[in-house]
């Protein structure tokens, strides 16, 4: 089975994992610090912190921006599940917002006609690499007062315009679970350029200090902290993360000089002002579902998309998410239609000529 998605792990990650297992400091010291500030050095921000996994990061940015009970946050009506649950996790409900045809992000001119005395904050998702309209995102997040969250848990490498996701807005996150850009098996990291926003997401992940070693508590805070056997994953994989891109836009390259020729497959936009990252290298197939059946009978893994929120059967009858009843229709169209190929950086050429081959076989002779 050729995957759709998997790290490139190697000895490299052994040799910094060995340096912090000789030390014993395996819980987050040198090395997270280490990992945190070529994490901010790359995205130009100031300050970087790293927490035990991409959710509980979502939660405690979502806190330290003062979400509580009963306010409302916009969020994209297409993006993983973590995006509401954090927002249900903080006693806020999310609100539904529908997502544009031909990027996939959040629809921007539906954002205003959602916005009540409730809301409090907007969180753009940064969806398969690819960005948000942060300068429209933020102009009425300004207009309306209202804070912005990134959530650019897809987005290591990715810019908008000549800013790295995640630094645009108030706070921003991104993951490094197993099938990221890079990765640290789990954990998330958070970043900012205010200071007062960094010392509360500090004393949040940090049972409410600022330092540890010590037994007062300023605040009330968790343990959501990093460990430095994350860390030495991450500090491998940052040295890889340039070819691992230069690889996934050559993938892309290739699925694109040959699959746009098909009638049937449509391709999915690049935003104005953003450099992505294919984190998955995804399109728009007609009969979508069948094909993805005859993909893995020939031993290709494909993904869909993820599933729309206001389908999900967690959420229904709770009254715990807003807007679940509106008209979804470019979410729904782009959920049934929508696939993610195999994109790791372990790929090879006869591999992506394979999956190229068969699917170019099955539109030509489904009929």
């Amino acid at each position: 089975m050729i995957p759709q998605i998997q790290p490139w792990i190697d000895k490299s990650e052994l040799f910094e994992l060995t340096k912090v297992i000789k030390s014993t400091y395996i819980t987050e010291n040198y090395f997270t610090k280490k990992f945190e500030d070529k994490i901010s050095k790359l995205t130009n921000s100031k300050y970087a912190v790293a927490m035990s996994n991409g959710t509980v990061a979502q939660y405690a940015a979502l806190i330290a921006l003062g979400i509580k009970k009963n306010d409302e946050v916009i969020i994209p009506n297409i993006t993983f599940i973590s995006t509401a649950n954090a927002v249900i996790m903080a006693g806020a409900k999310p609100v539904l917002c529908e997502i544009y045809k031909d990027d996939l992000c959040i629809d921007y001119s539906k954002i205003e006609k959602l916005i009540t005395k409730r809301t409090k904050m907007i969180i753009p998702v940064h969806l398969y690499g690819l960005t948000a309209d942060m300068f429209e995102i933020n102009k009425i997040a300004k207009k309306y007062k209202l804070k912005v969250f990134e959530d650019a848990a897809q987005g290591m490498g990715v810019f908008f315009k000549k800013n790295h996701v995640g630094t645009i807005g108030d706070i921003g996150m991104i993951s490094f679970y197993g099938n990221k850009t890079i990765t640290t098996g789990q954990g998330g990291i958070l970043l900012t350029n205010k200071k007062t926003l960094y010392q509360k997401l500090i004393k949040l992940k940090n049972h409410g200090r600022i330092k540890q070693g010590t037994f007062i508590h300023d605040d009330i805070g968790f343990n959501f902290a990093f460990t430095d056997l994350q860390a030495a994953l991450g500090v491998s994989q940052l040295k890889k993360l340039q070819k691992i891109i230069n690889k996934k836009k050559s993938i892309k390259n290739k699925y694109d000089n040959h699959l746009l020729k098909v009638n049937e497959i449509k391709n999915i936009k690049i935003p104005k002002n953003c450099k992505p990252v294919f984190w998955f290298t995804s399109y728009l197939f007609e009969d979508s579902e069948n094909l993805s059946k005859y993909l893995f009978k020939a031993g290709i893994q494909t993904r869909k998309f993820f599933y729309p929120l206001h389908m999900q059967p967690c959420y229904k009858k709770k009254n715990i998410v807003k807007n679940l009843n509106s008209n979804f229709n470019i979410s729904e169209e782009v959920y049934s239609s929508g696939l993610s190929l195999p994109s790791s950086y372990n790929l090879t050429d006869k591999q992506q000529k394979y999956i190229i081959s068969k699917i170019i076989n099955y539109y030509e002779n489904r009929n």
